[in-house]
């Protein structure tokens, strides 16, 4: 009986001996699939981009440069109001805002000599206001805005008035300023206030297109 005890025992443990590396295989295959899902994972977030944070002082910055007091909102079929307002923009260290149309003009739009034209159109009816494709502004810190704009016909571009009539400029300082070759600016600060209905407005001044930085800061300096 001790023999075969003992053979029992031998033949056990050879048995355990040889089930030994297939239990060890399948357990190592179980595992390493989860293994490398888990590093593939890892490495892909390794990988991505992180979200881009400006420090704090840039961001701060940023917000005073965006909530100044002078806003310059300016109308430019052409560009050469736009370069005026530019320059005043920058004197006054001001934000500027670019008062577009929803359907822009064309050379043959802006054509005074053809009284069939997009512009003389608008400009002999009073009641018409094109649509602005601009997004609105948000005026709120504003004390003080300039308003430019080309003369047309001798009066502000109809455009301006659909911009004014948009907004509640109550509390804030009003400065018309035009361009053109050589037509004042008449009436046209005198129909804006009307059509606003509100804001304190300054009397307007009309420049040519390559009025200096020197003139300009001379004009703003005396408003004051």
């Amino acid at each position: 009986m001790k023999h075969k005890t003992i053979g029992r025992i031998a033949l056990l443990t050879l048995a355990a001996l040889l089930l030994l590396p297939v239990l060890t295989a399948c357990g190592t295959s179980d595992s390493e699939p989860a293994a490398q899902s888990a590093g593939s994972q890892t490495d892909n977030a390794e990988n991505q981009p992180e979200p881009v944070s400006e420090p704090a002082e840039n961001n701060a910055e940023n917000t005073e440069a965006q909530s100044g007091t002078t806003l310059v909102a300016v109308f430019s079929a052409t560009g050469t109001t736009l370069g005026v307002a530019e320059k005043i923009a920058a004197i006054e260290s001001a934000d500027l805002y670019e008062i577009t149309a929803a359907q822009p003009y064309s050379s043959a739009d802006l054509n005074w000599n053809d009284s069939s034209s997009r512009s003389t159109k608008e400009q002999n009816d009073k009641n018409a206001r094109p649509a602005i494709g601009s997004d609105p502004v948000d005026l709120d810190g504003y004390t003080k805005i300039y308003v430019g704009f080309p003369i047309w016909w001798g009066e502000e571009p109809r455009i301006l008035d659909t911009f004014v009539e948009s907004y509640d400029f109550d509390g804030i300082t009003m400065i018309p300023f035009c361009t053109s070759s050589s037509s004042g600016i008449g009436r046209s600060g005198q129909n804006l206030a009307e059509h606003a209905g509100s804001g304190n407005w300054l009397d307007g001044k009309r420049f040519s297109g390559g009025v200096s930085e020197a003139d300009l800061r001379a004009w703003i300096e005396g408003l004051n």
